[in-house]
């Protein structure tokens, strides 16, 4: 969807020249020069016609006004610019865009528009021109403007939106890309859409590390529980993911409260069950009938439930055995595995101690116990050494360490009391 620039703004300069000029007295015709334009030259009566259109518009009385600007017959090429402009603020007070687009093209012929006020105006007529479906004219305009000194963000994003049109997201991505540094840049905020526009053309070019990266910014600025869920869903949609790491995006999700359908419950209940988690799926098709979003005629969840719930037991109730030989042994795949059981069932200390022992020990795939390592020590309530472990991760784990990162952050300004952090040069 392209970004919607507002319309209605755009007749304040017109306007305000126009009302400088109306309100001048008959010393106005002795074409006394002025720093912005070519000299006001009105009549009398033309001026009285133009505030007796304005006074409508104000009112307004659009039918009224309508009538009046048609009536007005200019005799001096000030006058056309102004009727020109009355002509703008009529189509802008009937959202006529196509009108809008021709009384700009009308003042254009004059030779009174305000050097001040060029630029702009040539940018709103690209906007003009885009909204009625003329991209080359819009491009044009665009490059007027530039000429003129306008490049400011907005008209970068316009470029980008002509390119979307277009059907061109090859070239639309770069725009968008330089409108968001520049916005990091300049310390603004980055409006949401912005990153959604961002977001989709890098799906769409198979990026996913600027997905995940764009997702992560979007969600340190933007993180209710809806954009929580659309972050997750759409990047878990990746292809090459390893299964566990896809796992910490679901257990994110949830600890989150962003789980909202059935799909959810039962994609994270099956990868847990597939990774040997049982305890874990019992208590997510558990969670999930708790919420409403599972029932229990649901056919799939209910038969992975009658499969998991004697696992579980035993999974429990080995965990201990399985500790003390971890404990024991000469490397730390086991620890590493009683480690993961341990987070599986939530018990966050007992797991950070056999994450740091699989770590110490060696053999063990580093990104794997860091990342889940710092998840565990900030669910233990050690923000700052959890996100010290996540930012030990690589590879794959990197992202989901990213994720959870930014979770925490979260967490951290939620303990603080401040607000969400502001937009800043970096992601």
């Amino acid at each position: 969807m392209p970004v919607r620039y507002p319309i209605f703004g755009y007749a304040a300069p017109v306007a305000l020249i126009a009302a400088l000029a109306f309100s001048t007295t008959a010393d106005a015709k002795k074409k006394k020069p002025i720093n912005v334009g070519p000299p006001i030259e009105m009549s009398d009566g033309f001026r009285a016609g133009v505030q007796a259109a304005e006074a409508a518009l104000q009112s307004g009385d659009i039918a009224s006004a309508g009538t009046r600007i048609m009536s007005l017959t200019p005799a001096t090429d000030f006058e056309a610019y102004a009727a020109a402009g009355l002509r703008f603020e009529l189509a802008v007070a009937r959202r006529d865009v196509q009108a809008q687009r021709i009384a700009l093209t009308d003042m254009f012929k004059t030779a009174a528009v305000p050097r001040t006020d060029a630029p702009r105006l040539r940018y709103i007529a690209g906007y003009l021109s885009f909204v009625v479906g003329n991209y080359d004219d819009a491009i044009a305009q665009l490059d007027y403007a530039r000429t003129l000194g306008y490049d400011e963000i907005d008209a970068t994003m316009l470029r980008a939106d002509i390119a979307m049109r277009r059907n061109r997201p090859k070239e639309a991505r770069p725009f968008v890309q330089q409108a968001l540094e520049r916005q990091r840049a300049s310390g603004k905020p980055i409006p949401a859409a912005w990153y959604d526009k961002a977001i989709s053309l890098a799906y769409q070019a198979n990026d996913w590390a600027d997905v995940g990266a764009l997702y992560r910014e979007r969600l340190a600025h933007y993180p209710s529980a809806a954009d929580w869920r659309s972050a997750l869903t759409n990047y878990l949609s990746a292809d090459g993911v390893d299964s566990q790491a896809k796992l910490d995006l679901y257990r994110l999700q949830a600890a989150n409260g962003a789980m909202a359908s059935e799909r959810d419950y039962q994609a994270y209940a099956q990868l847990a069950e597939k990774s040997g988690y049982d305890a874990e799926a019992k208590a997510i098709i558990e969670a999930g009938r708790a919420a409403g979003k599972l029932t229990p005629t649901q056919t799939v969840t209910a038969q992975l439930l009658k499969t998991v719930t004697p696992k579980a037991t035993k999974e429990i109730a080995g965990l201990p055995a399985l500790a003390k030989k971890a404990a024991a042994a000469s490397d730390g795949s086991p620890a590493l595995s009683v480690a993961d059981a341990y987070f599986s069932l939530g018990q966050f200390p007992q797991a950070a101690e056999h994450y740091r022992l699989a770590l110490a020990k060696g053999g063990v795939n580093a990104n794997h116990a860091n990342a889940r390592l710092g998840v565990a020590l900030a669910r233990s309530g050690d923000l700052a050494g959890g996100k010290g472990a996540l930012a030990q991760a690589s590879g794959d784990w990197s992202n989901v360490a990213g994720f959870w990162s930014i979770w925490i952050d979260q967490k951290a300004r939620d303990v603080a009391g401040a607000p969400s952090a502001a937009p800043t040069a970096g992601r």
